[in-house]
């Protein structure tokens, strides 16, 4: 499998290496930190369901966190491996998907919803659409990264809207989820083109 990219450093990890990295135990390895997200991610989407905003979005806010968290992690202390490659992206899109489908579905134009996660899924499918899929993986880029970002930046908005009754956080947070299309589709095609 070609790892090229995989261990580049973005800004982040600069910031990352003397504020959070340092608090993660040795024994801890980024996977770790991604099957935690995996196994949050029900529960965050159970509790945003009861409509439990006062737990829901710290718990929304630290499954993000870890995204950030095990990269770096895996960036920083060189254990990236194939498995960590393949399923933190899987973990992102279960949370983000899950999230947007449970709670944002409700308060976005559905249109707006549906076309983020199709963007979202549409390198996973070319990727698995491959002859050898394992063979070639890419590593995450720039745009990905915005996109994520701005992903997890809409949606804790539109949180916080629901949370406070605030409209201005909601048509905010739909105004970023609609601008993260375009870091989404310039993603998908650097990944799947």
């Amino acid at each position: 499998m070609s790892q090229r990219g995989f261990a580049k450093w973005y800004p982040h990890d600069y910031v990352m290496r003397y504020t959070f990295v340092p608090l993660v135990p040795r024994w801890m390895t980024p996977n770790h930190i991604t099957i935690f997200r995996m196994i949050l991610t029900p529960f965050v989407i159970w509790v945003l369901f009861l409509g439990d905003y006062a737990l829901g979005i710290p718990l929304f806010v630290l499954a993000a966190f870890t995204d950030v968290l095990d990269g770096s992690v895996a960036r920083i202390r060189k254990q990236i491996t194939p498995w960590g490659i393949f399923f933190d992206p899987v973990a992102d899109k279960l949370l983000v998907g899950g999230v947007a489908l449970t709670v944002a579905l409700q308060y976005f134009h559905p249109i707006l919803v549906f076309v983020a996660i199709g963007l979202d899924l549409l390198p996973a499918i070319v990727f698995l659409s491959q002859k050898n899929p394992g063979s070639n993986m890419m590593s995450a880029n720039v745009w990905g990264k915005a996109k994520m970002v701005l992903q997890f930046l809409a949606l804790t908005s539109l949180l916080f809207g629901i949370a406070m009754g605030s409209e201005t956080f909601v048509v905010v947070g739909e105004g970023v989820l609609g601008v993260s299309l375009l870091f989404a589709l310039l993603a998908a095609v650097t990944y799947s083109l």
